[in-house]
Order: C-alpha cells, then structure tokens, then sequence
C-alpha cells in the first residue's frame, strides 16, 4: 500500500521554550509533548518529514563559545547547526521511538544531518539582518567587528549583537537518501534549524557558509522534493487571522493561494511573523502539495479532523 508523505516544521521554542531556563530535561520533557502530535500523524496513515528550528538551542550554544573563547576556540554557525541537529534530533528520536512503542505503532525513526545549499551571490549576503548569539558590550563589538568581520548591530539599548545573512535555500544534500528513507516508511527527522547551510564553490564542491536558513522554507523545499501531499507548520497561534490583533480580527478556516496572495500583497502576514510560514506555502502548493496545514502544538490531531487550524489549498 502506498502511503501519504507529510513533511511536519516547528520551531525550536517547541523544544525550549523562552520562559524555560534551557535545561536538558526541559527539552527532554517538551520533546516527548512533541512526539505526541508526530505519532498523531503517523497514525492517520501518513510517512513523515520532521523539521525543527533550533534559534533558542544555538543562541545558547554561542553564548557557551563566548564565555568559554578564552580558552576554547569557538566553532562558526556552520557547525553549530550540525551540532544542534544532531543534539535536538536525539531527544526528538527518542520521544518519538517511545511515543511509536506506546501506541504499538511498528515504525522506525532515523535523524538524518542535512546540508542545504544556498547561492554564495544571494541578496541576503549583502544585506545580512538576521540576529544570533549573545549580546555584547560596545568594546568586545567593536573587537568582534574588526578581528571576524563580523556586521555587529545595536539592539534597543540591551547591547551589540551579531547579524547574519538568511539566504533562501535551493537544493539538499543528501536528497536521494531522504527520499529513500521515507519511501521505506522510516520516520526522518532532517533539515533541523532550516538545515546546515552551505555553498557549491568554483570547483563544485561543498562548503559551510555563515548563514541561517529559515525552517519553513527548508522545508517547504524538502516538502516538494519527496513530492509530500501535505505540509504542517507549528506555530504560536491556533489558526491564521487577518486584522490580527485588531478588533476587527478575523480567523481563517480555509484560504486558497490566490487568497494568500492576496493577503500577503495587503500586508496582513508581516515578514517577520506569518509572512515566511505563508510564503512558504504558497511554494509548497505550487510545486505540487495538496494542502497546507497552519496551527499551533497540542492541535494537530484537531486540525487533522477539521476541528481547527487553518487550512490553504491550491484552489477553491
């Protein structure tokens, strides 16, 4: 029997949420509420895509590096999203393996280290806007700046802070083995963080980059080259609103892509909110995917039966 293909994103707040102290067990315990929602998928009939942000995990791991530079060499943002993918995707793994036993679902689950390539001559290299790593005070900025080159900015009186590029991501690496993998009906958990991102140089050959992919793009992505019918984005709110916060809000149920466009056109989905999440599946949606799904943790299985979420389609 053929199954579905669903590629599920959320981000790394799911894991470690800004209120929690970023504890080891906090993340074990809030991966193990996340299993709950990715067996619920499974469980409809559906083999699965796993991707996962880890800003909260990687802020922390730079502000380790920074406290610890003076003795240890710090590692470039590279290979800390190696780092990370591998360390949320055992705890992700683990939960879901465990979750599987629970409910005697025979399935198994691989983490897989994902590189994403990205265009060195993108825009976004040459406009870098995107904040990672610790605050800084204006001496250790001005050092930074100099000594790695580093584009520093001053963030609302709290102090410097490092901004990197956040290029659209184009192909994967390593394609052929993720789709092998889901068409074997194993459970993968790749592109953690949006995915290491990396470039092809003049030789044709790969190399790490400086950069953070947004998640929802690499997914989307990812979504569209196992040729996925469906697509589910975890975020902070139950449903997609337009007006939102306004006392004219107004929940959406189910739009189609021409809505979508529409909608981003009169700026209802900021770019740095809704406006990724939307985009992203506009592209999914394009590329041949059925249906989007948007809605928060713990809702899944609701929005699965048309209880909640929202829901875009390609027409209708």
């Amino acid at each position: 029997m053929a199954y579905k293909k669903a590629v599920i994103a959320f981000g790394g707040n799911v894991i470690l949420s800004h209120k929690e102290r970023g504890l080891q067990s906090e993340q074990e315990r809030n991966s193990k509420r996340a299993a709950k929602d990715i067996v619920s998928i499974v469980e409809k009939g559906y083999d699965l895509i796993i991707v996962h942000g880890n800003g909260p995990q990687v802020g922390n791991l730079l502000i380790q590096m920074e406290e610890s530079s003076h003795k240890i060499p710090p590692f470039t943002i590279d290979v800390c999203d190696a780092m990370t993918e591998g360390s949320i995707g055992y705890m992700i793994e683990q939960a879901v393996v465990n979750e599987l036993r629970k409910r005697s679902v025979d399935k198994e689950v691989a983490t897989v280290l994902t590189q994403i390539i990205v265009d060195k001559n993108d825009p976004a290299f040459f406009k870098p806007t995107k904040p990672i790593g610790p605050f800084y005070n204006e001496f250790r900025a001005s050092a930074l700046k100099r000594e790695k080159k580093w584009v520093m900015v001053e963030d609302s009186g709290r102090g410097w802070r490092r901004v990197v590029p956040s290029p659209k991501p184009i192909d994967i690496v390593p394609k052929r083995a993720l789709r092998t993998l889901i068409d074997n009906g194993v459970i993968v958990i790749a592109a953690g963080g949006g995915g290491i991102p990396v470039y092809i140089d003049s030789n044709g050959l790969i190399k790490g980059i400086e950069a953070v992919i947004d998640k929802d793009f690499a997914s989307s992505l990812i979504a569209r080259e196992v040729k996925a019918d469906l697509f589910i984005i975890l975020t902070g709110v139950e449903k997609v609103y337009i007006n939102f916060g306004k006392p004219n809000q107004k929940e959406i149920k189910v739009m189609n892509i021409e809505e979508a466009e529409k909608y981003l056109k009169e700026g209802q989905f900021p770019p740095g909110s809704m406006g990724p999440k939307i985009r992203a599946a506009i592209e999914f949606l394009k590329g041949g995917g059925k249906e989007v799904i948007i809605t928060t943790p713990g809702k899944v299985k609701g929005a699965l039966a048309n209880r909640t979420g929202t829901k875009i389609i390609r027409e209708g």
